[in-house]
């Protein structure tokens, strides 16, 4: 099918801005669609399966909106995947805002309509999940004490979980977010690591540090480490600690063992929600050691109180290699040389 469409009032700024220097987002967006697109000045020719034509042209006149200013590949790919996501889901979504679920949940809370947007309210004005499992994901950890996020990398698994922390934290839902990480090295010898405690763990939870600087931005971070409103907590330390009125991240879970994983869970106490991220595929424990996340998959998965969220190569809002690395991984054997 070839639809045309012309952008009226005509802004060539805006136009040029729309396509990119030489007209590589018209070739992202061709790739992703599985459409044709040719221009003559102001007038698109999009040649393409019906469905695949519309939602192409719908994108473009979104993307024009927003071509004041030049279109950055991030905020193209991110366009993309949102209206890739919007088409799976074709009811209208209503927005919820994170301050009434981020409390201690109730027994037998459920998460939000399947339809509904939540919003949380951080440095980035009005961040959401981009995907339908984004979108889980942020109604699981709403509604749940304790919320595992499973599926490989780029997938927003840690962000949008340190989003949630810093909401609930801003809203005073919690006291203080605590950030843990298993110090396993992926592949390599690290070997002794010079300074005190936290600069010795602070290798392994930058990508959380990365995420609070982006969301809260780097000296209020800094004022928030000081007051003790954000802790790391080595997982080897948390043995023995009751967890009140946190919020807790365990980041690469699938680095823990069975033992670790259980210690951990049963730390969380009153008013405190838990986070559980990790990749299966990517494991770095010793040959013939099993992964606590795993483990807590099958062994948790019908718990009362505890959700599961499942990402997949779909849900990946990076650069649209790191989807099909992923899918390409998937497929391969996995029959080690």
């Amino acid at each position: 099918m070839i639809l045309r469409h012309a952008f009226i009032p005509l802004d060539n700024a805006r136009l040029s801005h729309l396509c990119g220097s030489v007209d590589e987002h018209l070739r992202s967006i061709e790739a992703a669609f599985g459409v044709s697109i040719s221009r003559r000045n102001e007038s698109f020719r999009i040649d393409g399966p019906k469905a695949s034509a519309e939602r192409a042209v719908a994108l473009l006149q979104t993307l024009y909106g927003r071509s004041r200013r030049p279109i950055a590949a991030e905020t193209l790919q991110l366009a993309i995947t949102e209206a890739l996501a919007d088409d799976s889901q074709a009811r209208p979504r209503t927005p919820v805002l994170g301050r009434p679920a981020l409390r201690e949940a109730a027994p037998g809370d459920a998460p939000d309509e399947e339809g509904d947007e939540v919003l949380l309210r951080t440095r980035r004005p009005d961040l959401t999940g981009r995907t339908p499992n984004q979108q889980l994901y942020l109604r699981n950890i709403l509604a749940h004490d304790i919320t595992f996020g499973i599926g490989p990398a780029g997938t927003g698994k840690t962000f949008l979980a340190v989003a949630c922390a810093v909401d609930a934290l801003e809203r005073s839902s919690v006291q203080r977010i605590i950030l843990t990480r298993p110090a396993v090295e992926a592949g390599e010898r690290l070997g002794f690591l010079p300074g005190d405690l936290a600069q010795k763990v602070d290798p392994y939870l930058r990508p959380l540090y990365d995420a609070l600087y982006d969301l809260m931005g780097m000296e209020k971070v800094g004022r928030a480490f000081e007051k003790g409103n954000i802790e790391i907590a080595p997982l080897a330390f948390m043995r023995g600690r009751t967890l009140n009125h946190a919020f807790v991240i365990l980041d690469e879970a699938q680095n823990t063992t069975r033992e670790q994983m259980k210690m951990f869970l049963t730390r969380i106490g009153f008013g405190s929600k838990c986070v559980v991220t990790g990749d299966v595929s990517q494991i770095d424990l010793p040959r013939g050691t099993d992964s606590g996340l795993i483990d807590a998959e099958r062994v948790l998965r019908r718990v009362a109180g505890i959700a599961m969220t499942r990402f997949t190569a779909a849900d990946v809002v990076r650069h649209p290699l790191v989807a099909r690395i992923v899918e390409a991984y998937d497929a391969a054997p996995t029959d080690r040389i």
